[in-house]
Parts: C-alpha cells; structure tokens; sequence
C-alpha cells in the first residue's frame, strides 16, 4: 500500500489508535460522522507521512474534501503520537541515542550543518530488541547532540539503562562513548577492541534513523513545532510499540 507499511504493521497501528479512542472522535461538527472508517483515517494520515502530499493533493486520493483531509489528521494526529505510552522498565537495559536533523520550513529553526533550516530531533532505541524507545526535541538545528541529551530531556526517559552513543555525546558521565587518543599518544588494543564493539552495536541506531528517515514527511517538513516531534514519534509507533515520548523541559 502507499503507506509502505506491511499489513501487520498496519494492523496494529490501527488497534493503537482504536485503544486509544479512534472510533469515539466525531467529524467535529454535530451529528455529522466521518465519511471514512477508522481504518481508511489511519492510512490517510500514514499515506500523508510516507509521501508528504499536501491535504489538497491526498483528499481526492480518499474521496474526501481538502477540509475534510485536514479534520482527519488534526484529530489523529494526537493519537498517532506517544503521549499516552507509558515508560517501560529501564534497569538493566542498554540503550543507544543519537540525533538526527529534520530539514524544515519552520522558520524559527536553526540552519544546522546540513546548510538548512533544521529541528534536532533525539532518539533512543533498545540495543537488545532495537525498539525505538524515545523520541525527544525538537531543539534547533545547531544544537549539539551533547547539549540536546539533556535539553530534550530524553536523558530521563534513559531512567536506570546503560546508554550508549558517539563521541558526540562527550562530558555525560552515564553515558558510554569511544575511548578516544590522548593528545600525542595512541589508545591501547584492548580498547581498540572495546571500540570495535562499541561501533558495531551503536550501528543499530543508524539503521534505525534510516528507516524512519525514509518517510518523506522528515525529508522536507513543512511542519512547525512540535509537528516535527510529533511526525517523527507517529512514523516510530508505526514500526514499533515499545515508545515513550519526551518534550524539552
């Protein structure tokens, strides 16, 4: 389908949003009901994430009016989202973190290293099941990742789990990075071992960035705010259900 999700996948973001009162939501004018099911809201919203149409372009795709198209994922929109997720248990957990910059049209965002107008946005995922469990910002573009770990506030949703991350995220005290070489010196082998296998686990967060990065909403967001946040956390609940979600404080 246009929402490049798999059935199963589909299936149950459409018992999420169920779970979380999708069917009771009226068209918001009286008496007056949706003109599509429950099932077909939740692809319009996933068809607009996947492709990034405008609602003038995607409402006739669904036989509704642009109007219409807006109501549909206004009111979704916040079921899509992880609000209502609730925190899972964190000791003895590893996770990993890293930021990923949304290029947008927001003009209150910062132009970042990728020579655009961009939202930082923060996740972190489960090293073990590599489930996303985080999503935080959005924070400026220009923010670097060591200040944006606590800025977006997604070091509390870590709780007591090992974090790991690159040497980006230098000067967090619970947070494992690469050994690195001292001025003039080497590192010795036993950690050039260590970060042999630090790479090759925190490369599970890349892949996971990667596939949420496939969406186009987060290849040119015409969002503002927390529509950035708010995209990206609704494209991680669509692959995965193990998520909370994080503001800036």
């Amino acid at each position: 389908m246009f929402s490049g999700l798999s059935p199963r996948q589909f299936g149950n973001l459409v018992e999420i949003v169920a779970d979380r009162g999708g069917p009771v939501i009226a068209d918001g004018r009286k008496c007056r009901p949706w003109s599509l099911t429950l099932a077909d809201r939740v692809l319009l919203v996933a068809v607009y994430l996947r492709t990034n149409l405008t609602v003038r372009q995607i409402g006739p795709l669904f036989g509704v009016s642009k109007s219409a198209a807006g109501r549909i994922m206004d009111s979704l929109k916040p079921l899509l989202g992880l609000e209502h997720a609730r925190p899972a248990a964190t000791t003895g957990r590893v996770f990993i973190v890293d930021g990923t910059l949304v290029p947008t049209h927001d003009r209150g965002a910062d132009s970042s290293k990728n020579y655009r107008r961009s939202s930082n946005i923060q996740v972190m995922i489960d090293a073990d099941t590599r489930l996303t469990v985080a999503v935080a910002g959005p924070l400026p573009g220009s923010r670097h990742d060591s200040k944006a770990f606590t800025q977006s506030g997604i070091n509390h949703a870590a709780g007591n789990a090992t974090v790991i991350a690159d040497g980006g995220y230098a000067g967090h005290p619970h947070v494992i990075i690469p050994y690195r070489k001292p001025n003039g010196g080497t590192i010795t082998p036993w950690q050039r071992d260590l970060n042999t296998i630090h790479k090759r686990i925190r490369a599970r967060i890349e892949h996971a960035i990667g596939s949420i990065e496939n969406w186009n909403i987060l290849r040119n967001c015409r969002l503002k705010g927390d529509g950035v946040l708010h995209a990206t956390s609704a494209i991680a609940i669509a692959h995965m259900r193990d998520i909370t979600l994080t503001h800036p404080p």
